[in-house]
């Protein structure tokens, strides 16, 4: 995030949210997470040049407003790099329990999960986990050079 942050520096905000649903990764304290993030992962000094946000939850019924409403939009990612699909929600083969309820289809599926949002404040584009970061530059590039309809 931090390359994209900085390739379209003045036409992007990209805004960080972490969670401690994805099992349970995230255990430390809000005032820890810059930190963790710049000694143990990724660590090597990594600094989000970025706003990072409290903790906060991302599904169930305590889910943040913000992410009823992104989900809302767009009820599930555009890639399929998630390996199984849009419709993917887990797979429980691997022990991680899932950590919220009610289970929804439109649940984010694991970290990592990015929304892109227009000039508009509208979602138009929802990404899987998996899917590679620096491959959203050319959305972003076509909403800045088209405008907020771009990707329509």
């Amino acid at each position: 995030m931090n390359a994209l942050a900085s390739t379209f520096s003045g036409n992007l905000v990209v805004l960080g949210f972490p969670s401690n649903q994805f099992g349970h990764q995230t255990q430390e304290k809000d005032c820890e997470v810059l930190d963790l993030l710049k000694h143990v992962r990724p660590g090597n000094g990594y600094e989000p040049n970025f706003p990072m946000f409290s903790k906060l939850d991302v599904n169930g019924t305590a889910e943040s407003e913000i992410f009823t409403f992104l989900k809302a939009a767009l009820p599930y990612p555009s890639d399929d790099k998630g390996g199984n699909g849009a419709d993917h929600i887990t797979d429980m083969t691997v022990g991680q329990p899932m950590l919220w309820a009610p289970i929804r289809r439109s649940d984010i599926t694991w970290n990592f999960e990015k929304f892109l949002i227009n000039q508009e404040g509208r979602p138009v584009k929802r990404y899987s986990p998996k899917f590679p970061t620096e491959d959203m530059a050319a959305d972003i590039q076509a909403l800045i050079q088209n405008g907020p309809n771009a990707l329509d």
